[in-house]
């Protein structure tokens, strides 16, 4: 995944809202960062660069992300 580590937590943290989970119990808060690390790579590697938009438009189209890991036609 490119980026540095301080990208991806400002990315979740302005995109995910991170800060404002209420999420803090147990290992959930690093497994939920994980899962945000996951689907901000999916997208950055199906070409997007803005990831709020490219999370708008998962809603929509499902599938894309599925399909630029190979899981879906």
């Amino acid at each position: 995944m490119s980026g540095s580590t301080n990208s991806r937590s400002h990315v979740r943290d302005h995109t995910c809202h991170e800060d404002d989970s209420k999420i803090h119990v147990g290992h959930l808060p690093r497994i939920m960062a994980g899962l945000r690390n996951l689907a901000m790579g999916i997208h950055r590697q199906d070409g997007h660069t803005n990831i709020a938009a490219a999370l708008r438009q998962t809603p929509r189209d499902w599938r894309r992300p599925l399909a630029a890991l190979g899981l879906a036609g």
